[in-house]
């Protein structure tokens, strides 16, 4: 329901954007890629520098490329299969940026191996949650429950790093790794369960 609201807050807020980008030719799949390899850029440049803030900074700036495109391609009445592949694949490269350049930094400069470790095992299942849903659906299952939904871990990694680098205790973001990687693997197994149900007499 949260996510229901944001959702309608931020589209509201960032149609200006869509209209003016639309005015100028600016095709919606060019905002994908652009904020796509924003956030990656932003990422693997800032996290490993131990940037912390302002590398979630320049992220979050550019995650919200995510809603502009959405709203362009309904203006345009553009909602195709090509654009909802490669909006979703980039998802995944994004996503893989944020926490691969926190894996990046607590290996090397932050000295945590904790944290790494826990931000590694949120990649390799961030990644199995879609994928999970991609394979149901490729054989006629449906697999849409869980609770770790995209946008909720990205604003939690995204939160809890940036004020870890303005001074908050690092065992913050350990604890919220920690728990989005085990609300991944449980999302990964409740879809398996569904998947199961559909297909298993």
């Amino acid at each position: 329901m949260l996510n229901k609201y944001a959702r309608s807050f931020f589209a509201r807020l960032f149609m200006p954007l869509a209209q003016f980008l639309l005015r100028r030719n600016v095709s919606p799949d060019t905002v994908t890629v652009v904020g796509a390899a924003g956030v990656s850029a932003a990422a693997l440049v800032f996290y490993p520098m131990g940037q912390l803030f302002w590398g979630s900074i320049a992220v979050t700036a550019f995650v919200f490329s995510d809603i502009v495109d959405g709203l362009m391609a309904r203006a345009l009445d553009r909602r195709s299969e090509w654009g909802a592949f490669l909006d979703s694949t980039l998802d995944r490269v994004a996503d893989a940026a944020v926490f691969a350049g926190v894996v990046i930094w607590y290996f090397t400069g932050g000295a945590n191996p904790a944290i790494a470790v826990a931000a590694l095992f949120c990649l390799i299942l961030g990644s199995l949650v879609p994928y999970a849903r991609a394979r149901a659906e490729a054989i006629g299952a449906t697999a849409d429950v869980g609770i770790a939904e995209r946008s909720e871990r990205l604003v939690a990694v995204l939160v809890f790093t940036g004020f870890t680098g303005l001074g908050l205790p690092p065992v913050f973001l350990l604890v919220v790794l920690v728990l989005l990687g085990l609300a991944s693997a449980a999302t990964v197994g409740q879809r398996i369960l569904a998947v199961r149900r559909q297909t298993v007499g």
